[in-house]
């Protein structure tokens, strides 16, 4: 029998790095042998792109038309329902790691603190348009919001645009950030602090059961191994 597919979701803050720190697990998952798909929320096909280009579109308030908390959060989750379905479920089937860039625990953050949408509701919705899965590991990468901002504005003078969830207020990014470290202390989620030194942006891992917790999430039968707060292995 081959190894299982597992579910492995980044979640964090605007301008954390866990996007950076998704493409340096995809590289060793990979390079001992493991099928890794790469996706990310909302979007990950063809159809749910298309969505996440309506939502992240800055272009709606200048027509005089503001995305409604409640369309916007309906519109993540039907682009979750065809993410699921169309790419997630399929890749777990055939035993690969699938490390998504945000999954539902974004949802209660974004829309539900920071929207202030009714949380519960959209646990309930989630899990529908979800199918149930779940992750098998999150990994929270955190750091204040005003440091996160501030490398994004530092990518968008560098050409990376900014969408219209990126130009949310600072008072938006700090309730969205409440809401992860919330959920962290309620699920007992992988906490990740992303630290800032000397100009280079550099991840420190907060917890000391993170490598075990992240490999074994991952693991077949070939051990175990784990990763440490400088990105090397260790046995």
């Amino acid at each position: 029998m081959g190894d299982p597919g597992r579910l492995i979701a980044f979640e964090g803050v605007e301008g954390a790095g866990k996007s950076t720190q998704l493409e340096l697990l995809r590289r060793q998952l990979e390079g001992r042998g493991r099928e890794v798909v790469v996706t990310r929320e909302p979007g990950g096909t063809r159809l749910a792109e298309r969505i996440r280009s309506i939502l992240l579109d800055t272009s709606g308030n200048r027509d005089g038309e503001p995305v409604a908390p409640l369309c916007e959060a309906y519109l993540i989750l039907a682009a979750r329902s065809q993410h699921v379905a169309q790419l997630i479920l399929p890749a777990l089937g055939e035993g690969a790691i699938v490390l998504c860039d945000r999954f539902s625990d974004s949802t209660l953050a974004y829309q539900g603190y920071a929207r202030g949408l009714d949380r519960r509701l959209l646990q309930r919705l989630s899990l529908v348009a979800s199918q149930g899965i779940a992750p098998d590991l999150t990994l929270l990468f955190d750091l204040p919001v005003e440091h996160g901002l501030s490398r994004r504005r530092s990518e968008e003078l560098q050409g990376t645009q900014q969408n219209r969830i990126d130009r949310e207020s600072q008072t938006f990014h700090n309730r969205v950030r409440r809401g992860f470290l919330d959920l962290a202390l309620a699920l007992s989620l992988a906490v990740v602090a992303a630290a800032l030194a000397l100009g280079v942006f550099a991840i420190v891992i907060s917890l000391p059961t993170l490598a075990y917790g992240l490999w074994q999430a991952v693991s077949g039968p070939a051990g175990l191994y784990g990763v440490s707060p400088l990105g090397h292995e260790t046995s």
